[in-house]
């Protein structure tokens, strides 16, 4: 048997995926600004739409059959407290209201008690006890994780990166384990090497500024004394070096996340879904992307709902990783072999 006739198809994927991360690298290097643009209007709400239809086949990873209604709702009432008052911007720590920031909390610690308690008590004492401590999220510190990174890099490099390991850990897979290590290994590079600018397009200077609090943020916790040298301090976004670092990351991080989940339709199968919702998934991404070439302001406010849509209904899935991940670590240490499935008249039965 040749090297390639046994390679399975996972390593395939894997090593495929690490074909991705080396180029959407590639590319972060030379246009970060412009790549975030063309990923984040194009591939994300594909991403948003099919995503969301395979949580719904799988329930959402949650043990509530209607639990994603109380993750829509917040993610309604995130929409109405950011639009009524056009001042908030939740990116932004400094113009960021209290509130939209536990609507976040709540979101996230509430799908992890839909993950872990099934009857309706603990999940009622659960909720109450999640919604007295949302108070706590007042400090900057909360604002930060919460509405600032929690729905950006985090749930599309950090999210991404323990869903691949909780596949690997799985599968036993030696090369899922290089395709992790490579991603983490990606902030390091942008950090130490360190090419000059390409310069960046008016039309990229212009739209990217919705987008630039987090920018900002991210910079502050690398480099807070960056912006002294920048009249206006903005400017060192789009001219440091250490902006550039940040930009890469962010646009590597943004183009990955969405290549690695189409890459992976043979294996989460989420096409395999009512041909007329796939029709209706199309003609809404063709929508979407049209709004987004009109003007891309226009695109990003009619997307925003759906976008912080598809970050809430996968919290529960966040969740189902981190114990997926504790629970095959502890099954490897403690020397239990990996499981395997068989399928026999419709049935699935676990062989050791």
């Amino acid at each position: 048997m040749s090297a390639a006739q046994g390679i399975t198809n996972t390593d395939k994927l894997n090593y495929l995926n690490i074909g991705l991360i080396l180029l959407s690298v590639g590319v972060a290097y030379f246009i970060p600004f412009e790549l975030f643009l063309f990923s984040y209007a194009i591939l994300g709400p594909a991403h948003y739409l099919t995503e969301i239809s395979w949580l719904h086949e799988r329930n959402y990873f949650s043990k509530g059959k209607r639990d994603y209604i109380f993750l829509g709702v917040a993610g309604i009432i995130l929409f109405m407290l950011i639009y009524v008052n056009p001042h908030i911007n939740i990116f932004d720590k400094e113009t960021n209201n209290h509130l939209t920031t536990a609507v976040v909390y709540i979101a996230f610690a509430a799908s992890l008690a839909m993950v872990l308690l099934k009857k309706a008590i603990q999940r009622f004492i659960a909720f109450i006890f999640i919604a007295a401590t949302a108070s706590l999220t007042s400090s900057m510190s909360a604002i930060l994780f919460f509405s600032v990174f929690l729905p950006t890099i985090i749930h599309v490099y950090l999210f991404t990166g323990l869903f691949m390991l909780y596949g690997a850990l799985k599968g036993r897979s030696r090369s899922g384990y290089l395709s992790c290590l490579i991603l983490f290994i990606v902030p390091v590079i942008f950090i130490y090497l360190t090419p000059p600018s390409f310069g960046i397009s008016s039309y990229a200077l212009q739209h990217y500024r919705m987008f630039q609090a987090v920018n900002i943020e991210a910079m502050k916790l690398f480099n807070i004394d960056v912006f002294h040298s920048y009249k206006p301090q903005v400017n060192a976004v789009y001219l440091s070096n250490t902006g550039l670092i940040v930009m890469r990351f962010i646009a590597f991080a943004y183009t990955y996340h969405y290549l690695n989940w189409f890459s992976k339709t043979s294996v989460i199968k989420w096409h395999n879904v009512p041909k007329k919702r796939l029709i209706v998934i199309g003609i809404l991404w063709a929508a979407s992307v049209g709004f987004y070439l009109y003007d891309y302001t226009i695109g990003f406010n009619v997307l925003f709902l759906l976008s912080f849509l598809h970050v809430f209904l996968e919290f529960p899935l966040n969740h189902t990783s981190f114990i997926g991940i504790f629970q095959e670590t502890r099954s490897i240490f403690s020397g239990k072999p990996i499981a395997t499935a068989t399928v026999k008249k419709g049935t699935v039965k676990k062989k050791k």
